[in-house]
C-alpha cells in the first residue's frame, strides 16, 4: 500500500470538493431539509390536537410536490441530456424552432408528471391505506397549476444553464427545492415567520397547497386561492420564457458548442 498514491488521490478529490457547486451542495441540502422538515414537525407538534387529517394533508402534499419537481426537472434535465450527449449544436443545425423545442420539453414533463402522480398515489395507498384522490375533482386544476409552476421553475433553471453551461448543472436538482420551504407544502402559511410569509405570498405554489388543505380539512374549494395561483403562474411563466429565450439567443451568439 502506497501512502503517496493515497495522498495523490485525496488531493484530487479535495480539488473537486473545492469547486463552488460541490461546496454549495454540501451546505444547501442540509439547510433545505432542516427548514422544510423542521417547520413541518413544529407545526404538527403545536397543532396536532386542534386539526384533523394531518397525515392525509402531508401525504397529499408529498404527491403534489412530486408534480412540481418532475415538471421542473423534465425541462432542465432534458436540456442537460443534450449537453451530456453533445447534441445541442446538432439540434439547432436543423430547422427546429425554439418554440417547438420548448413545447416538447413541456409535453414530456406533463406525461411523466401524470405517471408519477398515479404511481405515488398507489404507493401511498398500499403502504398507508390513504387515498390522496379523496380531494376529488379539485385535484385536476391543482395538478395543472403545479405543472405550470414546475415548468416555470424549470425554464428559469434552464435559462441559467443555457447561458452558463454544465458548470451550473446542479441547478436542475437544486432550484425546485429553493421554493419548497416557502410554498407551505406540509404546513399552513401561518406556520412561517412573518418575513417568510411575505416571500410565500409571491409564489403561485403556496396558494395551491393552501387550497389543498382547505379541501381536505374544511371540504371547500377556494376560488380566490385558485385564481391567485393562476395569475402568478401566468405572470412568472411568461417572464421565465422570455428570460430563457433571451439567454438562449445570447448563448447562440457566443456559440452553443462552448456549452458542451
Amino acid at each position: 500500500m502506497s501512502f503517496t498514491r493515497i495522498k495523490a488521490m485525496l488531493m484530487r478529490y479535495l480539488y473537486f470538493f473545492g469547486k463552488f457547486e460541490n461546496i454549495s451542495e454540501n451546505f444547501y441540502w442540509p439547510v433545505i431539509d432542516i427548514l422544510l422538515w423542521g417547520m413541518t414537525s413544529m407545526w404538527i407538534q403545536s397543532a396536532q390536537s386542534e386539526i384533523s387529517n394531518v397525515g392525509v394533508a402531508i401525504l397529499t402534499g408529498l404527491v403534489f410536490w412530486q408534480v412540481i419537481w418532475r415538471a421542473s426537472y423534465e425541462v432542465s434535465g432534458n436540456l442537460l441530456q443534450e449537453f451530456w450527449g453533445r447534441n445541442l449544436v446538432n439540434l439547432f443545425s436543423t430547422p427546429l424552432r425554439f418554440a417547438e423545442w420548448a413545447i416538447s420539453f413541456m409535453l414530456v414533463g406533463f406525461l411523466k408528471t401524470l405517471m408519477v402522480v398515479f404511481f405515488s398515489a398507489l404507493v401511498i395507498w398500499l403502504f398507508y391505506a390513504v387515498n390522496v384522490f379523496q380531494i376529488g375533482l379539485a385535484i385536476i386544476p391543482y395538478i395543472g397549476l403545479l405543472t405550470l409552476s414546475g415548468w416555470l421553475i424549470g425554464f428559469f433553471s434552464a435559462a441559467i444553464l443555457i447561458y452558463m453551461g454544465q458548470r451550473v448543472q446542479m441547478l436542475a436538482w437544486m432550484m425546485p427545492f429553493l421554493f419548497a420551504p416557502f410554498s407551505a407544502i406540509f404546513y399552513p402559511l401561518s406556520a412561517l415567520p412573518v418575513w417568510a410569509q411575505g416571500v410565500a405570498k409571491c409564489l403561485p405554489t403556496t396558494y395551491v397547497f393552501q387550497g389543498m388543505r382547505e379541501v381536505l380539512m374544511e371540504g371547500t374549494f377556494s376560488m380566490g386561492l385558485f385564481s391567485m395561483s393562476l395569475l402568478l403562474n401566468a405572470i412568472f411563466f411568461t417572464l421565465t420564457l422570455v428570460l430563457f429565450k433571451i439567454a438562449f439567443e445570447k448563448s447562440r451568439a457566443k456559440g452553443l458548442s462552448r456549452l458542451e
